[in-house]
């Protein structure tokens, strides 16, 4: 086993030779990926092979309230202790990062999954489908950097799958679509073009969705535990507990990631817009400017509604989550300014480049 498995390839090489480590202080870290994450403890994979890792304790504290702790799919620099764990010294700038608000009254990011390419958004075709929902989970895609697909599972379960694509379709405007059944084994090709050496993808989605069923299905063996919904409403009971990074078979990695019951959105960084893009482009024909879509005279959007181009649950909930983002916004910057933390940063892009906590860690 090595780390070329994982997806160290050129790129990730360049940026660890970029880093000019070549002193005595820096001669003993080796390059690993985040596999596991256990809460105080990571699984880390080297050329050494799968080992523990953790934080050191004052690194810990200082990343507490800032939700940049390391993430599984993380490249990280690490050093030997004597025999124990490995030392997280420090991470590779990511290339992207999955990330919610944590769950408390204080607003915090939750790093999900880091460096992942592209992002398997799972929804099952039983009672718990949600065009709403994935209008959600499609906003934290988009911000990620990470390219989204969507997963329909448990197509066999469905009627007319081709239905629920079409409209998935039109709530997710150019999001590739899928329909796929672990139990029949349907589907299947379809998901080849994003797997491959190197390349790394993650999954995420509400609890019951049949994301770990998906893991097993695609690995081709049963590394992760799975239950059934409950028959009453089809929601799911939580089986994966933490985030998991697995080989699979063809080459590449997937991420398993807990299922949500409630996805509460960070930062928003264009996800917002790229994900109602249709009520974008309607709002260029809109009489003014700054038409907020509501009583304005001229309003595109609203016509768009009344004609039937555009469904009035969608402009609803577009306009549910705008402001939910702006009072986030709002909340944020009031509560970095009583802590002194400076100006909020607003570029999810630009953070995932950064060295993150580097000179905290050389410090």
């Amino acid at each position: 086993m090595t780390i070329r498995q994982y997806g160290w390839n050129e790129y990730w090489i360049n940026q660890w030779n970029g880093l000019g480590i070549q002193d005595t202080a820096w001669e003993a870290l080796i390059p690993g990926r985040i596999t596991g994450d256990f809460g105080s403890k990571y699984r880390i994979t080297t050329d050494d092979g799968e080992q523990w890792g953790e934080l050191p304790g004052r690194l810990r504290h200082s990343l507490e309230a800032s939700g940049e702790y390391p993430a599984v799919g993380d490249w990280i620099l690490a050093k030997s202790a004597d025999g124990g764990p490995l030392i997280i010294h420090s991470l590779l700038p990511r290339r992207s990062v999955i990330s919610r608000r944590a769950a408390g009254s204080q607003p915090r990011e939750q790093i999900v999954a880091a460096n992942v390419d592209t992002l398997f958004l799972v929804s099952a075709l039983n009672d718990d489908y949600n065009l709403r929902r994935m209008e959600r989970y499609l906003i934290m895609a988009w911000n990620s950097g990470a390219s989204p697909v969507i997963l329909l599972t448990k197509a066999d379960l469905c009627p007319d799958p081709e239905a629920k694509i079409a409209d998935m379709e039109l709530a997710a405007p150019g999001v590739p679509v899928h329909a796929v059944s672990a139990h029949t084994g349907s589907g299947r090709e379809s998901l080849q073009r994003y797997l491959g050496e190197g390349r790394t993808v993650a999954l995420t989605g509400s609890s019951g969705c049949g994301k770990s069923t998906l893991v097993n299905w695609l690995c081709g063996s049963d590394l992760q535990l799975t239950q059934d919904v409950r028959e009453g409403d089809s929601r799911g009971r939580h089986t994966t507990t933490h985030r998991e990074l697995f080989l699979l078979p063809d080459g590449g990695v997937i991420v398993d990631t807990p299922g949500m019951r409630e996805l509460q959105l960070w930062e928003d960084e264009g996800g917002l817009d790229l994900t109602f893009a249709d009520i974008g482009r309607l709002s260029q024909r809109c009489r003014y400017a700054d038409c907020r879509h509501e009583r304005e005279e001229g309003c595109a959007v609203k016509e768009a509604v009344r004609s039937g181009e555009l469904e009035a649950k969608r402009l609803q909930s577009y306009r549910k989550t705008q402001r939910e983002l702006q009072f986030q916004a709002t909340k944020e910057a009031k509560s970095k300014r009583k802590s002194g933390a400076g100006p909020v940063q607003k570029s999810a892009s630009s953070r995932s480049r950064k060295y993150g906590w580097r000179r905290e860690a050389e410090d």
